[in-house]
């Protein structure tokens, strides 16, 4: 029997030592915050600090985390991307008032067409262009030629995105100069850290629809669905809208035309342009600046695409022999 005894001195000296250690973890878990309810809340806080910024005007977390498809967040924070940290805008209303009637307005597709300016004088196509778009009382530019200023608007198509926004955004902001990107939904999804700059730099974010159709196809509620989709998805995840429309390829039809006013949208043309789009056919940076010069002229409305390399490594070339010319660098919100 004083076997078992000595069995149950040592189950009693076992328990009390495992009491101690289970004591002193407890302890020593308080101090260092390590609790198993600490500990959870440490591996989250670790994943929402990788993926959500904070402002700088707010102690808290900013609403959306970058895992999700929204993307308005707080300011710079280290190694973290930039995002606008502006509120979400109330959705707008689209709808088309009592007095539009599409049946009156002719489906005949037109495709833009500018002409190639020299001699700083716009081609006459242009001007034909926007004296039309006056006559019909369309909300439509292609050409300022209510001055006789020396001024340029920059435009830049933005599809998608293949790694040349971001050094145009240095151009422009080391040159001081405004200008609109016109951005498809896809592209402000994919590329939200891209969208965000252009905003917080001060540049113009312009609709260019939802799926880049060509809008003489459209019916009514199309029209409503792609401008409106973009709408909704800048004023819920950057907290910014704009009300400058481009047709995707330039092309449209009166009743389109008609509708895209009607939703309260300034369409935005051109009257200098390139066959910059085509990344099979780029051919260097000399032959962007030189064609861009040769065509450049007072009220020019500048359109170039953000996927060329030429256009990126041009650009800051262009903005300064221009200068040097007498021209001025316009946002569209000054025309």
């Amino acid at each position: 029997m004083q076997w078992v005894s000595k069995m149950k001195k040592s189950k009693i000296l076992l328990a009390l030592l495992l009491c101690f250690v289970m004591l002193y973890g407890c302890a020593d878990n308080a101090e260092s915050g390590n609790s198993p309810e600490s500990a959870s809340s440490s591996v989250e806080n670790e994943e929402s600090e990788s993926s959500v910024a904070v402002s700088e005007d707010s102690t808290e977390a900013a609403v959306n985390p970058l895992n999700t498809d929204r993307c308005f967040y707080g300011n710079d924070s280290g190694t973290k991307k930039t995002y606008t940290g502006f509120e979400p805008l109330e959705l707008a209303d689209f709808s088309y008032g009592d007095s539009y009637d599409p049946e009156n307005f002719s489906t005949e597709m037109i495709s833009h067409s500018y002409g190639y300016a020299k001699d700083e004088k716009p081609h006459t196509i242009s001007v034909d262009y926007q004296k039309l778009f006056d006559e019909k009382n369309y909300d439509a530019v292609c050409l300022d030629d209510k001055t006789e200023e020396k001024v340029l608007y920059l435009t830049f198509d933005c599809g998608y995105e293949n790694g040349y926004t971001s050094k145009i955004l240095d151009t422009l902001k080391e040159k001081e100069v405004s200008a609109a990107f016109f951005c498809t939904l896809p592209q402000m999804r994919d590329n939200p850290d891209i969208i965000a700059r252009m905003i917080k730099e001060g540049h113009i974010v312009g609709n260019h629809s939802v799926t880049h159709p060509d809008f003489s196809t459209l019916s009514e509620a199309q029209i409503i669905e792609e401008l409106k989709g973009f709408d909704d998805y800048i004023r819920e995840n950057f907290g910014y809208s704009s009300l400058y429309f481009r047709n995707p390829q330039g092309k449209y039809s009166e009743r389109s035309m008609r509708a895209v006013n009607e939703l309260g949208f300034k369409a935005v043309f051109w009257s200098l342009a390139y066959a910059d789009w085509d990344l099979e056919n780029q051919k260097g940076a000399m032959y962007a600046f030189e064609t861009v010069m040769e065509r450049i002229h007072p009220g020019a409305v500048i359109l170039l695409h953000a996927v060329s390399p030429d256009n990126a490594n041009a650009l800051a070339d262009i903005i300064d022999a221009s200068r040097e010319r007498g021209y001025e660098f316009r946002s569209l919100e000054d025309m």
